[in-house]
């Protein structure tokens, strides 16, 4: 979305025969299942990777409008080109596991996908699963391909606070199965605002103009109207009032012009995916590639029990 304008238990056990019967039987059974390949019960009791039926993927949220769309192809090639972290290496992955990793930190944001490692690939029908439902409470049935992830070897987790988990995942004809500890933190609100600024300087570098500098002024107006996004995804504010009304033009005299691009949802995950969602946009593009902006202020919402979760708000001005 885009906006310009010009001023703008310990247990005792008695048991019978029968029952010491059932219970060797009960251990023979599961030292099959675990010799060959079985669930870790430690888990969950049952394979799974299901979301409970309780909850829908998330859609994208559109840069341009308060729909929800998908990105174009174009998009999505852009995307991909700029943000290709998937968070394991490349190291081959030992036979019958599924990471070369023992560990991996994950912003709450959701900033990818968790993929096997390797490049793994041809894997067949897997079950994804998380032991602590504090941090990850389960995994979509998919992955968000417009970010360029695959449904056969990723899965877009449900993040819903910050902590360790350990994800055991596995194929159902059990040639693979392996657990990763999975930490997910907060998101470095200062450090993603400024990562914002460097990406949209790089982009007016590569089209022959100067670099923007931070934005002071204007400053808390982004972070207002980031926070504002929770309520209304919209270039009005919640009160009713114009966007523009949140930064205070000074009195110099001069002509000052203003423009704000707004971003939600799951297009802007990280600073790479919100600038190459906005760069893919007519008049998102537009306001980033203006010659006659000088400053730039980013803020950033991040509120993991709102619709949207990231609010991304850019607010240009030339004071």
């Amino acid at each position: 979305m885009t906006a310009a304008a010009f001023r703008q238990t310990k247990m005792t056990v008695l048991l019978s025969l029968n029952a010491v019967a059932i219970l060797i039987a009960g251990v023979l059974i599961a030292g099959a299942i675990f010799f060959n390949g079985g669930v870790d019960f430690r888990v969950v009791d049952e394979r799974s990777d299901d979301d409970g039926g309780t909850v829908e993927a998330p859609e994208l949220i559109g840069a341009e409008s308060n729909s929800q769309t998908d990105l174009t192809e174009a998009q999505k090639e852009y995307v991909t080109s700029v943000y290709t972290s998937t968070g394991v290496d490349s190291a081959p992955v030992p036979a019958g596991e599924l990471w070369a990793e023992d560990t991996i930190t994950i912003y709450e944001s959701a900033d990818y996908d968790i993929c096997v490692g390797g490049g793994l690939s041809d894997l067949g029908e897997m079950y994804w699963q998380t032991s602590n439902t504090e941090v990850i409470s389960g995994f979509f049935s998919g992955a968000r391909t417009w970010l360029g992830y695959s449904d056969d070897t990723c899965r877009f987790p449900m993040i819903v606070g910050t902590g360790k988990t350990t994800i055991t995942a596995g194929t159902y004809d059990g040639t693979r199965r392996d657990s990763i500890e999975v930490i997910v933190v907060e998101v470095p609100k200062i450090k993603w605002e400024y990562e914002i600024l460097s990406l949209v300087n790089q982009e007016r570098v590569r089209n022959g103009l100067s670099k923007l500098s931070w934005g002071d002024t204007c400053t808390d107006a982004a972070e207002i109207r980031a926070e504002e996004l929770v309520q209304l995804y919209s270039h009005t504010r919640p009160d009713g009032s114009s966007w523009s009304t949140a930064c205070d033009n000074p009195d110099s005299g001069a002509t000052s012009i203003e423009g704000e691009n707004l971003v939600v949802g799951n297009s802007a995950v990280s600073p790479e995916t919100t600038v190459a969602a906005w760069m893919n946009s007519e008049k998102h593009r537009e306001n980033i590639l203006n010659p006659d902006y000088t400053k730039l202020a980013v803020g950033f919402y991040f509120d993991p029990n709102s619709q949207y979760k990231t609010h991304w708000s850019q607010y240009f001005s030339n004071f």
